[in-house]
C-alpha cells in the first residue's frame, strides 16, 4: 500500500511542477530574456544531475556490465535526434520559414519532451515495484528533480503568452496541458513493467540520453546566451539537483 502510493505521489509531482510554473503568470506579466535563459539554465542544471543520478547510476548498478548503460544512453539520444530531425516544428528555422509562432513552437517543444520524462518516471517506479534495485529515495528524487525543472518550463510557456495578449487564464491552461503528457507516459510505462523490466538498465539510460540530449542541444545553448550568468544558473540546478539526490 506504501509502494503505491509512493508511485501515485512520484507520477504526479512533475505534473504539479509544471502546474505550479505555469501558475506564475497570475503574478507576472513579462518575462524577459535575461529572466527566461536563466530559468531554463536552471532547468538545464537540474536535467542533468537527475539523469545521472537516478538513472544512468542505477542503469549501471542494475546491470552486469557497460553495454546497457552505453547502449540506452546512445539509443536514447539517437530516438530524440531523429525526432528532431523529422518534426518540423522542432526546428526554429523551419518553423520561422512556416509562419509558425514562437509560442506555439515553445509549447510542442515542451510537450513532446515531457513524455520522455513521464516514460522515466514510469520505468523507474516500475523498478521499485519489481524490486529491481531501484528504491524508493532514487524513485522519488527523479520525481522531485523533473518536478522542479518543470517549474521554469511551465513559466516559460505561459508567461509569454500572457505577455502576447493571451488571457491568463487561457496561458495558464496552456502550460498546464503541457504537462499532462507526463502521468499519461508514466501510467503506459508502468502497465508495460512486464515487458520494461528484464531490459531496465537499458530503458533507464535511454531516458537519460533523451533527457541530456534535449539539455545540451536546445536548453544549455539557449541559458549560456545570457553569458555568465546562464552558466551559473546551470551550475546551480545541478547542484541542486545533486544535493538532494544524495540526500
Amino acid at each position: 500500500m506504501c509502494n503505491i502510493l509512493n508511485v501515485i505521489i512520484g507520477i504526479l509531482l512533475p505534473f504539479i511542477g509544471t502546474a505550479l510554473g505555469a501558475a506564475a503568470v497570475f503574478f507576472i506579466v513579462k518575462t524577459g530574456d535575461l529572466a527566461t535563459r536563466l530559468l531554463l539554465g536552471f532547468a538545464s542544471g537540474v536535467m542533468l544531475a537527475t539523469s545521472v543520478w537516478s538513472l544512468l547510476i542505477p542503469a549501471i548498478e542494475t546491470s552486469d556490465g557497460w553495454v546497457p548503460a552505453v547502449v540506452g544512453f546512445l539509443l536514447g539520444a539517437t530516438f530524440i535526434s531523429v525526432i528532431d530531425k523529422i518534426m518540423p516544428w522542432i526546428n526554429k528555422k523551419r518553423l520561422s520559414a512556416s509562419g509558425v509562432s514562437k509560442q506555439t513552437m515553445m509549447i510542442l517543444a515542451v510537450t513532446l519532451h515531457n513524455l520522455p520524462e513521464g516514460m522515466a518516471v514510469g520505468v523507474v517506479y516500475a523498478g521499485l515495484l519489481s524490486g529491481e534495485g531501484i528504491t524508493a529515495g532514487e524513485a522519488f528524487a527523479l520525481s522531485v528533480g523533473i518536478a522542479l525543472q518543470n517549474l521554469p518550463e511551465g513559466a516559460v510557456i505561459s508567461a509569454p503568452l500572457a505577455a502576447s495578449g493571451v488571457k491568463r487564464k487561457k496561458a495558464f491552461g496552456y502550460g498546464v496541458l503541457s504537462g499532462a503528457v507526463e502521468p499519461v507516459g508514466a501510467i503506459v510505462t508502468l502497465l508495460l513493467t512486464a515487458t520494461v523490466v528484464p531490459i531496465l538498465p537499458y530503458v533507464l539510460a535511454f531516458a537519460a540520453g533523451t533527457m541530456i540530449y534535449v539539455t545540451a542541444g536546445e536548453l544549455i545553448p539557449e541559458a549560456t546566451s545570457a553569458g555568465r550568468a546562464g552558466a551559473m544558473a546551470v551550475t546551480g540546478g545541478f547542484a541542486l539537483m545533486m544535493l538532494l539526490d544524495i540526500i
